[in-house]
């Protein structure tokens, strides 16, 4: 029986991840580390920066997940992919119900003060400094993150539901999408975050991909 992520799976990867990445990296720490240091740096350095680090954590979430699926029967896949999403499913939205209010303020504050560490020991006034910067400082702060875990289960998925190459275009789509937004007009969209209602959206997003990969084991 097909699921409606399963009839296209290389639209359904590009659409999924593009959404789910744009979703969990808005008012996340590496967000504001590239907003702030697009404030004191040149924004074109600091995206490429930024952006190099993403994409590298991005191919290290998606060889962990296409590991983890390839060790394992394929029957079982499925059962895998739907029990990784449902959970973190319910996880996003457990702790959306239990964050506080200015939850995007704190992650703003963390990354100011991870960045002001960095910086000062020395002068970052060259392009090849401000870029290894930003390359250090995000790929470190999005190892363990959200946005690692949100790639890595997706990549779970059974080759039916989402295809590699449309969930390694939609995650890096919606990496450039939000990192351009941070440095081009990050202090406008960073006083309008709503971290509650972002992780109530992931929630609710991974909740059906839950249903989805449910639907194909069940097939």
């Amino acid at each position: 029986m097909a699921t409606p992520l399963s009839s296209d799976p290389s639209l359904a990867a590009f659409g999924s991840s593009l959404t789910a990445i744009t979703l969990a990296e808005l008012g996340d720490k590496t967000f504001f580390m590239a907003l702030i240091l697009a404030v004191r740096h040149r924004a074109r350095w600091v995206f490429i920066g930024s952006f190099a680090a993403l994409t590298a954590v991005t191919l290290i979430s998606l060889a962990l997940g296409y590991g983890l699926r390839e060790l394992l029967p394929q029957s079982l896949v499925p059962w895998l992919a739907a029990v990784l999403f449902l959970s973190f499913g319910i996880k996003l939205l457990i702790d959306a119900q239990g964050m506080a209010a200015n939850a995007a303020t704190e992650e703003k504050e963390e990354a100011e003060q991870a960045i002001n560490t960095a910086e000062s020991s020395k002068a970052f006034n060259t392009a090849w400094a401000v870029i290894w910067e930003a390359f250090v400082l995000v790929f470190i702060a999005e190892l363990g993150d959200r946005t690692q875990f949100t790639t890595i289960f997706m990549a779970t998925a059974p080759a039916q539901v989402f295809s590699f190459g449309g969930l390694l275009a939609g995650t890096l789509l919606g990496h450039a999408l939000v990192t351009w937004l941070a440095v081009g007009a990050g202090k406008w969209i960073g006083q309008w975050v709503n971290e509650r209602l972002l992780y109530r959206l992931s929630g609710g997003l991974f909740l059906v991909f839950g249903l989805a990969a449910l639907s194909q084991a069940l097939s």
